[in-house]
């Protein structure tokens, strides 16, 4: 799960619900298990809140709502609830909700080395199954590089680019809006490897 599980204890989906309206610290729920999440980095930290502005200038005056990193998802109803670093809703739902989000157009993670194979992987296949879901965005907090997974009207199929260059940008056709690599990196100095502690 690329977190630390808290107890060999099974857990109802409703007994994780209660149990995480009253904890201090984030756990995502899998299958009856609990997971603590670990913290993150400055920049992770910044590249979220960049991501989120951006979004955020799209979507609000859409209605719609854009939350990071302490708001989960059903990814899997009754299975799956991770947090994404970045959720955007339209639903109306879950534009009236309290603490999940059922129905995301847009799900953003923010990788890190130890958690990309993760995102990558696990987290695809499961956001994958959510119907609402159009686009998958994956941004590396250690060069410009990000990942866009996009769903296409063919069942199951998606289709997969990479950005690289500061002047990318970004087009998320089925939204009609787009964002500039740039921005997401806006202030954003890479640290080499050895002085990640």
């Amino acid at each position: 799960m690329g977190h630390a599980q808290i107890s060999e204890q099974k857990y109802t989906v409703a007994e994780y619900l209660e149990m995480e309206e009253k904890s201090e610290i984030r756990h995502e729920f899998y299958d009856g298990e609990i997971f603590a999440m670990a913290g993150t980095t400055m920049n992770h930290n910044d590249i979220v809140d960049n991501v989120r502005s951006l979004l955020k200038s799209v979507f609000v005056p859409k209605g719609c709502r854009v939350f990071s990193e302490n708001i989960k998802v059903e990814a899997v109803p009754n299975f799956f609830y991770p947090y994404p670093d970045v959720i955007v809703t339209c639903a109306k739902d879950d534009v009236n909700g309290k603490y999940i989000v059922k129905h995301p157009s847009i799900l953003v993670e923010i990788l890190s080395r130890t958690s990309a194979t993760y995102d990558r992987g696990f987290k695809l296949r499961m956001y994958k199954g959510i119907p609402s879901l159009q686009y998958y965005m994956l941004v590396s907090q250690n060069e410009f590089y990000v990942e866009l997974f996009t769903r296409t009207e063919q069942k199951d199929i998606w289709t997969y680019q990479t950005f690289d260059q500061p002047s990318d940008i970004i087009n998320f056709e089925l939204l009609n809006f787009n964002i500039t690599l740039s921005g997401i990196y806006e202030n954003i100095i890479f640290i080499p490897d050895e002085e990640i502690i």
